[in-house]
């Protein structure tokens, strides 16, 4: 599509005064070509159909990060996902190099049917107004961008809890155009980065390894690219309200040893207090984890301490036996006893005029 000849063009204010006349008649022309183009334009085709694949460039460009829930397995984060293609349909000449256009133009021109395989509950962002953006090159080339809040499943393995790693992938596509008709690939220049000041609340970013893959359902088969975040927990959270309590109060448990052993009540009552505080502690940890059938690094953990405290319990029970024991509050049973315990139990029982040792006779 042509402008009409000899086009005039607004200069610019420092060589020459921008004419009202000039900017209105350059404004009116653009929208007799935007109407032109769409004229005869047919949105329901994908731009060179029943020829080569349209080929499709994405990047990603993450604003912020999280929160990244291990008990629902998923994440979120809000990003600019851009989709770059070329469709010469929408070629035009002109003095100037692209058209930014408003959404509204977005209803009337082809767009990759793209979504996220793994996604949970995404949107996009509409305040003031659909944050999206449209924009047309001469040569027939379209970007358009979006910024979206992605919320994705990420499966993760906890046995390492919580110095543990985790990835959590993000795989887009089309939905309904194959790899015959439409093609995904990472646009060359920085398909991933992120902004400026992004600081994860649990988890340092290693990296983010992307490829290219193609998958195969009874539909055909479709062209997806996929991007793994690398994630490394922080220990400091739970090094502070979790490990060092724990090893204090099983430090405390071991105060009982210093006390009185005939102070009863009081090395009960510290055991008792330490085991409950320990419990508290144990369920704490398991509130915002999924109910995983193997135990975690921190459970057994927490399985040791409980050792060092039942053992506590256990080493005063063995003392205050052995001590009642050696204080003949508890009296031995000796063979003495035992032998008239036996005579007790073994002498003759009179029944009539017979009389038998240890038993009964009836003539």
């Amino acid at each position: 599509m042509k402008f009409p000849n000899k086009l005039p063009s607004a200069m610019n204010s420092t060589t020459r005064p921008v004419n009202a006349s000039t900017t209105l008649e350059l404004s009116r022309n653009i929208s007799t070509v935007l109407e032109q183009l769409l004229q005869n334009y047919d949105n329901r085709q994908r731009p060179d159909h029943g020829g080569a694949p349209t080929i499709v460039t994405t990047n990603f460009l993450i604003r912020s990060m999280g929160p990244i829930s291990e008990l629902d397995m998923e994440y979120s984060m809000d990003c600019y996902f851009r989709q770059k293609w070329t469709d010469r349909r929408l070629m035009f000449d002109a003095p100037i190099p692209s058209l930014s256009l408003n959404i509204k133009m977005l209803e009337g021109i082809w767009k990759p049917d793209t979504y996220f395989h793994n996604g949970k509950g995404s949107y996009l962002h509409t305040i003031t107004l659909p944050n999206k953006l449209l924009r047309i090159f001469q040569d027939g080339r379209v970007l358009y961008s979006m910024r979206l809040t992605i919320k994705a499943t990420c499966p993760m393995l906890l046995q390492n809890f919580p110095m543990d790693k985790q990835s959590c992938p993000l795989v887009f596509g089309s939905y309904g155009y194959t790899v015959d008709h439409l093609r995904y690939q990472w646009d060359s220049n920085g398909a991933v980065s992120l902004n400026e000041g992004l600081v994860l609340s649990q988890y340092d970013l290693i990296d983010f390894p992307m490829k290219n893959a193609t998958i195969t359902a009874k539909t055909g088969m479709f062209s997806v690219l996929q991007v793994n975040f690398n994630l490394r927990r922080h220990m400091g959270y739970f090094l502070i309200q979790v490990y060092v309590p724990c090893i204090l109060i099983v430090v405390l448990s071991w105060v009982s040893f210093w006390i009185n052993r005939e102070a009863t009540a009081d090395r009960v009552g510290l055991g008792i207090t330490t085991v409950l505080t320990l419990s508290t502690f144990g369920l704490d940890t398991k509130t915002d984890l999924p109910k995983v059938s193997y135990p975690t690094a921190l459970d057994w953990f927490v399985i040791m301490c409980f050792t060092f405290v039942i053992a506590t319990l256990l080493e005063f029970a063995g003392v205050h036996y052995f001590t009642k024991i050696g204080s003949g509050e508890f009296p031995c049973v000796d063979s003495g006893t035992e032998s008239d315990a036996e005579d007790t139990f073994s002498s003759p029982r009179t029944v009539g005029p017979r009389t038998v040792s240890g038993r009964d006779v009836v003539s």
